[in-house]
């Protein structure tokens, strides 16, 4: 069965343009950190999965809270510190980001889907975080 389904991923892969196979593949982070420098970028491969692409979030199999209008988000603290320790059922991301990652991922959210919060975290406050 393994053996079929490599068969048929292997044909599947030959009829696609070889353009799109290699977009798709220069797109991932690899395993152990992410490779996006900017917060837009970073939310869109790491959050926006559970949280949805207008930042809406989701009640399912598990409840992701909304990022949009968020006042929770007030306080750069709050977001530097559930990125980086994680919260309840979100895992603590922020291991796999660097401190200027961190920062513009969190900036990034805090101005953006309704949220104007507009004194930047930095780099330094995220490395505070960890400690």
């Amino acid at each position: 069965m393994i053996v079929r389904s490599a068969a048929r991923l292997a044909a599947i892969l030959l009829l696609l343009p070889a353009a799109a196979v290699a977009q798709d593949v220069s797109m991932l982070s690899p395993a152990s950190t992410f490779a996006e420098a900017d917060g837009a970028a970073l939310f869109a491969n790491v959050c926006q999965a559970c949280h949805m692409p207008a930042g809406q979030g989701a009640a399912g199999a598990g409840h992701y809270p909304a990022l949009a209008k968020n006042a929770n988000l007030e306080t750069g603290a709050y977001p530097v510190y559930v990125v980086v320790h994680g919260l309840k059922g979100m895992p603590p991301v922020g291991k796999m980001m660097t401190d200027d990652q961190v920062a513009a991922v969190v900036n990034y959210l805090r101005t953006s889907f309704g949220n104007s919060y507009t004194d930047p975290v930095t780099a330094r406050d995220v490395a505070d975080a960890r400690n």
